[in-house]
């Protein structure tokens, strides 16, 4: 590379970017000269083994009498587009004046220059390029920030002699780690030490938040005595704990260490190969598991498994090091550029490997290629079978007793009703004989449970145990039940429903009242959970890729996990008007559920008093159990029974909402702008609609999945609310975007109910196969019978030869028919069985061919 040009290079969806510096020799454009920032994006061909070029840029630098110099480049999310971006920032030195701006390159090959602004000092220390995009640098112990959204230089107050981290924590925005004088914000520190300890080491690490600009007190992360020797850090995890903020990093040393810590504790060490490391990257291999790539002074490389914490491999000679996705298989690489003979047009010398399957080289041809073999094909396929099998074996008996609960359930509220109308005319209902199984089998008893005073006034031991709270709101012509169950008691309940009994003394059998039930799930405030071991470390995401990879399946322990960090409220809607007949109208609340400790135990009916409730006229009147909507110019403090009595009652409308050339950073922006929604502390993906008019009261839940996809839940009063929202969305979303109702399902509940059918379809070939076979049994033992019988009637019982004879015709013959039944031989059905096996079959195979069709229509 000639003196007069500068190079970089940076991997971008990957991509690798090849940026050019030139100062310009040639006079152009009259006396100026002209330099030129060059990009070749080039690719790797997997069938050459060799990256070959795919398209180049250029953006033209005026300045007369000035010298330019590429500082760094990196990827940042643009906040307009929500796009990850490769940025390029550049220095214009003109006179002892500093000019710095920062170029965009879009991937139509044009550059756009993004900000500028002028210093008269150069910039030196800790410069970073953030999200935003933003520049953050260090000069004479003060930080300076600088942002495109504002185009102002903000100053942090922390005197920091170096930056070890910058970047966002989710609910905390844009941190600063680093190291300060101790005691500089009059004591305010992120650790509580002594003041011995500021005296010895005399450096003390701070978290400094951009947004707040000012100092996360009780910050865990580092401790002071390594002030002096770390280089840089790369946080794992972080979560605050009752205001504390605890993060789990891995630390790199001056003292060539890779040193990982929890909660300021140092857990595990690692003695690199190398001396005088540098720079610290994060790699996910092809199995989930993370590496840690450190870069050396010296041009040297190795790479630490996460596992372990172990160095696995090194190189040596390295020119630059780049993690992507480089060959296009959805998971990371590692690209080792050497220094030998470094030729940027067409990278001569290099490596592609994954520490695994994945090892091309541009030196010799390496038989381990990333085609997998047919061996780990079938091995990844018996392991998914399994898995599968035993998904399918454990919700089997779930699926069958769902079934029967919901055909004996739509009886039950078909004669319940029958009763409630004879109830309000006047007229006392018993049940008919017949149907007072139906009624038996809802509970799980002999009989309706009636409870009296007594019982009431001393809640069961269950009910003490299990039921958080019951309460019960009036909505416009709705009275809604909601129980709330204990969240240690959740995962051990299944198939929970409530029913409405009529409370009347000296009747035997009370009524059921016929009500709606349904289960509200919303999810808590959480955090990224801090793990116990850098092993268990998720990877953080280090950009936003423009082709997204199928995401994984969690597994069983998220979903168990998922249970606790959110509520759910089990709930009945009634209609209200019939029940107003009654001057003081009482009713008991009742539970059932069936009760297990895990998915393949649930089975065991319980039933659980809830407690009495009693409603009359003059409480509606007064108001005392409405639901009030909330007032648009005060903060939402209406109780949560409220807000769930609205989701319980109002029409609900599932929306998927796909951009695929922006992200949705406009629907929030919309609700909590243009709807005046605010958002519900509890529950943070809810927002309520406190503008005046047909839309007051309407919720909203938000959960976007991916950037360029999300699902849109409207809770509303009819559709002409629903329209307004609808017309109101498609005014802020970006052009091409797609909005699609989910009236199915969503695609998981879709997948879910195909598997269930499928389980359903095997079962009943099983069981079809069975009843075939126990039928050319029975005909065998009748043979078998016969010719016993046949045989004891020939022979004459005064010989004992004549008796061994007829014995052993008998097994030559029993000894035939077992072979033809091995050898599928003679084996006949009757045309009644065969009919009834044919016709169940394709009842099965009918369901789930309609569900595959809903499943690929979705």
């Amino acid at each position: 590379m000639s003196s007069n040009k500068q190079e970089k290079l940076l991997s971008y969806n990957g991509e690798v970017l090849i940026f050019q510096l030139s100062q310009g020799d040639l006079m152009e454009e009259g006396s100026a000269k002209t330099s030129k920032l060059h990009v070749k994006r080039m690719t790797f061909d997997r069938n050459t083994r060799a990256f070959i070029p795919k398209s180049t840029g250029v953006f033209r630098l005026h300045g007369e009498h000035s010298s330019f110099e590429m500082i760094c480049c990196s990827c940042a999310t643009d906040f307009r587009t929500g796009i990850s971006l490769p940025c390029v920032l550049i220095k214009r030195n003109k006179k002892k004046i500093f000019k710095y701006f920062l170029l965009l390159f879009h991937s139509s090959n044009k550059f756009e220059q993004r900000m500028n602004f002028t210093l008269d000092y150069e910039m030196k220390d800790d410069i970073k390029i953030l999200n935003g995009p933003s520049i953050l640098w260090r000069h004479r112990r003060t930080s300076f920030y600088f942002s495109s959204q504002n185009d102002t230089i903000i100053s942090a107050p922390v005197k920091f002699s170096s930056i070890k981290w910058a970047g966002e924590i989710e609910n905390l925005g844009t941190i600063l780690f680093g190291v300060g004088d101790p005691h500089s914000t009059k004591g305010e520190s992120s650790q509580k030490s002594s003041k011995s300890d500021y005296a010895i080491w005399g450096t003390e690490f701070y978290a400094y938040s951009i947004e707040s600009q000012k100092i996360l007190s009780n910050a865990y992360f580092l401790p002071h005595a390594y002030g002096s020797v770390v280089i840089c850090i790369h946080i794992c995890a972080a979560k605050v704990d009752n205001a504390v903020l605890r993060i789990s990093l891995i630390a790199l040393t001056e003292k060539n260490q890779l040193i990982w810590f929890q909660d300021g504790v140092p857990k595990s060490l690692c003695q690199l190969p190398f001396q005088d490391p540098y720079a610290l990257q994060v790699m996910t291999s092809c199995g989930g598991d993370l590496l840690y790539i450190v870069s050396f002074r010296s041009n040297d490389v190795c790479a630490i498994w996460e596992k372990s914490f172990q160095v696995s491999s090194k190189w040596q000679n390295v020119k630059s090091v780049l993690v992507d996705d480089f060959i296009g298989t959805g998971t990371e690489q590692l690209l080792l550029v050497f220094k030998d003979a470094f030729i940027t047009d067409c990278l001569t010398s290099f490596k592609i490997t994954d520490l695994g399957n994945v090892n091309y080289s541009s030196d010799t041809f390496d038989s381990v290629e990333n085609n997998l073999n047919e061996d780990n094909l079938q091995e990844n396929y018996s392991l998914t079978v399994q898995a599968l099998e035993r998904r399918l074996q454990i919700g089997l008996a779930s699926v069958q007793e769902l079934q029967k609960h919901l055909l004996l359930k739509e009886r039950v509220l078909s004669k319940s009703c029958t009763a409630l109308l004879g109830l309000v005319q006047g007229k006392e209902y018993i049940a008919p004989c017949e149907e007072k199984d139906v009624l038996v089998s809802l509970f799980g008893d002999k009989h309706l449970p009636h409870f009296s005073n007594e019982k009431l006034s001393d809640t069961s031991h269950d009910s003490k145990h299990i039921i958080e709270k019951m309460w019960y709101r009036v909505l416009d012509d709705h009275l809604v039940v909601g129980v709330e169950i204990k969240t240690s008691f959740i995962l051990y309940l299944n198939d929970v429903t409530l029913s409405l009994i009529m409370d009347q003394a000296g009747t035997s059998n009370p009524p059921l009242i016929q009500c709606k039930n349904n289960v509200i799930k919303l999810d808590k405030v959480s955090f990224p959970t801090i793990l116990s071991s850098p092993c268990e470390t998720e990877s953080a995401a280090k950009r936003i890729k423009l082709i997204l990879h199928d995401m994984e399946e969690k597994n069983n322990f998220h979903e168990q996990s998922s249970e606790t960090n959110c509520i759910q409220v089990f709930t009945a809607v009634t209609a209200l008007s019939p029940l107003l007949a009654f001057h003081n109208f009482c009713c008991i609340v009742v539970l059932h559920a069936r009760w297990g400790k895990n998915s393949a135990q649930f089975g065991e009916c319980c039933t659980v008093p809830c407690g009495r409730l009693s409603l009359s006229m003059e409480d509606i009147s007064s108001g005392k159990y409405s639901v009030t909507l909330p007032e648009k110019n005060k903060p939402f403090k209406e109780p949560m029974e409220d807000f769930f009595a609205r989701l319980a009652v109002f029409h609900k409308f599932h929306f998927q909402i796909i951009s695929p050339d922006f992200t949705l950073t406009s629907v929030k922006t919309w609700l909590l702008r243009q709807m005046e929604c605010e958002t519900i502390k509890e529950f943070p993906n809810s927002f309520l609609c406190k503008s005046l008019g047909a839309l007051h009261g309407t919720i909203f839940n938000w959960k976007q999945k991916i950037p360029f996809e999300g699902i849109l839940t409207v809770y509303c009063r009819n559709q002409t609310t629903l329209f307004q929202c609808l017309h109101n969305l498609t005014q802020v979303l970006p052009m091409n975007c797609v909005i699609k109702q989910l009236k199915l399902g969503n695609k998981e509940f879709l997948t879910k109910q195909l598997a269930l059918i499928l389980e359903k379809e095997i079962i009943t070939l099983k069981n079809s196969f069975s009843s075939a076979i126990s039928e050319v049994e029975s005909n065998l033992a009748q043979r078998c019978e016969t010719v016993k019988k046949n045989s004891n009637s020939i022979m004459p019982k005064t010989s004992s030869s004549c008796s061994e004879e007829a014995i052993e015709q008998i097994r030559e013959e029993l000894q035939q028919e077992k072979e033809q039944i091995t050898w599928g031989m003679n084996l006949s059905l009757s045309s009644t069985i065969y009919r009834e096996m044919t016709l169940k079959v394709a009842e099965v195979q009918l369901k789930s061919d309609l569900a595959a069709q809903k499943l690929n229509s979705y």
